[in-house]
């Protein structure tokens, strides 16, 4: 029976009281410790019981105790200190941003489709996720004026359990928004705002909802209202549930509804920043409203749209990108196609990798409508270099336009009391305020070793307390027995060596990696002087079953009466779980399929509290890892078996238990610290937390991706578009015009050997045609020659126009410069050559001097 009047009730607060309203409906609380416990002391049961959600809180929180907590002295005296300290954090002028850039005003918009903020809020189902969450929390710690687009799950991800068998079942509990941080979002008049998209002969409503993250702003879009049908509401019930169909709808919210919310509130972004392909559609929008208001043509519009957009990749597989076929795609975007004038053929082939062939790629269209793109650590840079360098036809590996900026985490989120009040203490306040200063994290030296392995112990005793009550209602939901219930009161150990493996269950991460040698994990497992023990968690995506089957393996290892106190899997992995494992385990284990894992953060998470990370090298762990602050899995070697690697990478985990980080843990002096493993901590800390952490990264984005893309989009805008159009019709040109490029004659002595120091004086005739010389650029290729005739560790060289030839074709001169010994060899290449463009190499132009082998002729200079 559907209601006749829906309406909210919101709480009654007491006056003294009424400032808890702001700080529970602002997620600052997710990183701000005193708020909890502001919460928690009005009534600490009742604060458990809804999952420290202060929304949740206040609205069952009885009405006596509201009146008794507004005349608790205590109660109202942390109110106070933590208002004003909100206040201040709110309205500070003092931030990076007004620092970095003082007197610009700058809007920028960060879509995603998951964001994971607080374990209240499950609209995330991962790492993707909580790293968007990081990144919005951390541009409001800069002051970056950020706007967060994603998408409201009725449902969001599923809620996980295990039957009597280990294999993982879902449930999806639904999200109450009106217990939740977030407000519907209200027009100046006090109306609800809903948006109105085209889906074929219908209408799709979309309701707006803002959380608020401290400085900065979430707006979530919902689809499951009245105004809706039935098939519409369902569009944001599940995060990336559903088919191919459902995905591409909810696509296409996130991105025209995204952009679209934006412009009902008066945010018309300077730039968009597309967390991974999902919301790539933004750009079609972009592109429809600046041929509508301002009246581009459709190549100028796309053009002007490129220029300001950010896109982040995030997958190390082509597979694991969106694909949409032919028919929905112009089901739903016909009205965009009929208006940039495209054929059905050709608004597909805006995103497909050849034209003519294959569905629709999120990714590719991602990759072709921003300027700027990046992958998320430096290695995955490479990878994806490595994928999508087919889109730059003829361009080197290295120079494909994906450059990478290393993701981080938001260490006041992912950090314990205990080690924030150790950090307090040894480091002073401002490791909260600028956690990537690194001469700051100096200063973990200061902290002495009992300080420092005490607090860890305390955090170790809280994670065993933890598994071992989630693992009781574990056993009870399952009906299990009363002996079984209370034999889970056993398991594990508080003092000893405990490793944290959890993150999603694809086949790729080998959750199972270390149950490989069943025999000898068991051994180390009950050794009763050395013991060791494992706490796993994570989720498999609903339909791989080859991810359900390696979390059932581990399950019933775990079952092993032998083992089972010292291997347990916690079920229903979420932000409050992976926060307990990152605080008290002494290892992180890691150990993908290298180099499938694009960057990962949880192995930072716990570094910043302590542990010890044991990785293979891939993603950030590549990039991070040095002597003395972690262990390494192999010496990153890629592998063509999948079974060999398996088997090595295995073993090097054992042989490093059993030879290095079990005997390290164990070796105690008579106070019974572990200096050696101490020292290791604080190396962790020192080298690990002032980089990999999202404010160091938040800021590289603005510095490396926001404020240049900014900049070029208002020059392109200015004076009518007029550098926009300029721009798109000498692209045209020198299209039509690169059928006559060619390198006609390479004018160079032929020597055998060269001295280092000394030169080798080029000159090359280059037939331009119709093309001026200054479209163009001619450049000198030149590097090391491997054993297979390919120049690498290559630089281009600009060479100088020397003279006209006649008919269309051109002198130029330079030098290649002889600084090291070697094998050495050159090639001659011709780009596209103007100010405006965002990168030289435009897909399909460029001329080598020898195109049948790509990247050119090798002339060997050895010198």
């Amino acid at each position: 029976m559907r209601p006749h009047q829906s309406f909210s009730v919101v709480p009654q607060l007491p006056g003294s009281l009424e400032r808890l309203r702001d700080l529970a409906w602002n997620l600052r609380f997710s990183w701000d410790p005193d708020t909890n416990e502001l919460f928690r002391m009005m009534d600490p049961d009742l604060w458990i019981e809804c999952g420290r959600n202060p929304v949740l809180f206040l609205g069952r929180i009885s009405q006596a105790r509201l009146e008794a907590c507004a005349q608790d002295d205590a109660i109202q005296a942390n109110l106070h200190r933590i208002w004003n300290d909100f206040s201040r954090y709110r309205a500070s002028e003092a931030t990076w941003y007004l620092k970095a850039q003082p007197g610009r005003k700058r809007r920028l918009a960060y879509f995603s489709a998951e964001f994971g903020l607080s374990h209240c809020l499950p609209l995330y189902s991962g790492g993707l996720g909580v790293l968007a969450g990081d990144h919005l929390k951390s541009a409001s710690d800069l002051g970056l004026p950020l706007t967060g687009v994603g998408l409201l799950y009725q449902h969001g991800y599923f809620s996980q359990y295990l039957n009597s068998d280990g294999w993982q079942q879902e449930n999806y509990p639904a999200n109450d928004f009106h217990n939740l941080p977030l407000r519907p979002v209200r027009d100046e008049d006090g109306t609800e705002v809903v948006l109105h998209l085209p889906q074929g002969d219908r209408t799709l409503h979309v309701k707006v909802w803002r959380a608020e993250v401290g400085r900065v702003d979430l707006l979530l879009l919902d689809t499951n209202i009245a105004q809706n049908e039935a098939d519409q509401r369902t569009i944001t019930y599940e995060l990336y549930g559903g088919n191919r169909e459902m995905r591409l709808l909810q696509e296409y919210v996130l991105g025209v509804g995204g952009l679209r919310a934006l412009f009902a509130l008066g945010i018309e972004p300077d730039v968009c920043h597309m967390n991974e392909g999902h919301s790539a559609f933004l750009a079609l929008e972009r592109i429809r409203i600046l041929m509508e208001r301002d009246h581009l043509s459709f190549e100028e519009a796309r053009l002007a749209s490129a220029a300001s957009c950010v896109f982040t990749t995030h997958t190390p597989v082509p597979a694991a990108v969106d694909l949409f076929d032919a028919e929905p795609m112009e089901f739903l975007f016909h009205t965009w196609r009929t208006t940039f004038r495209l054929s059905p053929e050709e608004f597909m082939n805006l995103g497909r990798e050849k034209p003519g062939e294959g569905p629709f790629n999120m990714a590719v269209f991602a990759l072709r409508n921003a300027d700027t793109v990046n992958g998320v650590a430096k290695l995955h840079g490479h990878v994806s270099r490595r994928i999508w360098k087919h889109l730059w036809p003829g361009v080197p590996e290295d120079e494909v336009p994906i450059t990478s900026v290393t993701n981080g985490v938001h260490t006041q989120t992912w950090i314990s009391r205990e080690m924030r009040d150790l950090f307090d203490r040894y480091l002073g306040p401002r490791w909260a305020r600028d956690p990537h200063d690194a001469k700051l994290w100096d200063g973990i030296e200061k902290v002495p070793a009992e300080v420092m392995w005490r607090t860890h112990e305390t955090q170790r005793q809280r994670l065993v307390s933890y598994v071992r009550a989630r693992l009781r209602k574990q056993l009870d939901r399952t009906n299990a027995t009363a002996v079984e219930i209370a034999a889970a009161s056993e398991v594990l150990d508080a003092g000893a060596l405990t490793i944290g493996f959890a993150r999603r269950f694809a086949p790729y991460k080998r959750g199972n990696l270390i149950l490989r040698d069943a025999s000898r994990l068991r051994s180390l497992l009950t050794d009763p002087r050395r013991p060791v023990q494992i706490i796993v968690a994570g989720k498999s995506h609903p339909q791989d079953d080859a991810g359900k089957k390696l979390i059932q393996e581990i399950v019933q290892f775990s079952r092993d009466e032998r083992v089972r106190r010292r291997i347990v899997f916690v079920e229903d992995y979420d932000m409050d779980v992976a926060a307990h494992l990152v605080h008290g385990v002494d290892v992180w284990l890691n150990n993908p399929r290298r180099p499938l894992e694009a960057s990962g953060t949880s192995g930072m998470k716990a570094s910043a509290n302590g542990a010890i990370n044991m990785s293979v090298l891939d993603g950030w762990w590549d990039e991070a890892a040095h002597e003395n602050m972690g262990w390494s899995i192999g010496n990153g070697e890629v592998y063509q078996d999948d079974k060999l690697q398996d088997d090595v990478e295995s073993g090097a985990i054992y042989d490093l238990l059993e030879h290095e980080v079990i005997p390290l843990f164990y070796d105690r002096g008579k106070d019974g610290i572990p200096r050696g493993w101490v020292r290791m901590m604080k190396e962790a800390i020192r080298a690990i937390v002032p980089v990999f952490n999202t404010n160091r990264m938040v800021a590289e984005y603005a510095e490396r991706c926001y404020f240049p893309a900014a900049d070029r989009g208002a020059a392109f805008a200015g004076d009518g578009w007029a550098r926009a159009r300029a721009l798109t019709t000498w692209k045209a040109d020198v299209r039509r015009g690169w059928s006559d490029v060619a390198i006609l004659d390479i004018d160079a002595e032929e020597v055998s050997e060269r001295a280092v120091g000394e030169a080798l004086p080029v000159r090359t005739r280059v037939r331009l045609g119709r093309l001026a010389p200054e479209s163009v650029q001619v450049q000198l290729f030149h590097g090391a020659v491997d054993p297979n005739g390919e120049i690498i560790d290559a630089e281009a060289l600009p060479l100088a126009y020397e003279a006209p030839d006649g008919d269309g074709t051109h002198w130029y001169r330079g030098a290649v410069p002889c600084q090291r010994t070697g094998f050495r060899g050159y090639a001659v290449r011709v780009l596209p050559s103007h100010p405006d463009l965002a990168t030289p190499f435009l897909p399909g132009l460029i001329r080598w001097s020898d195109e049948s082998v790509g990247n050119g002729r090798r002339e060997p200079v050895p010198a």
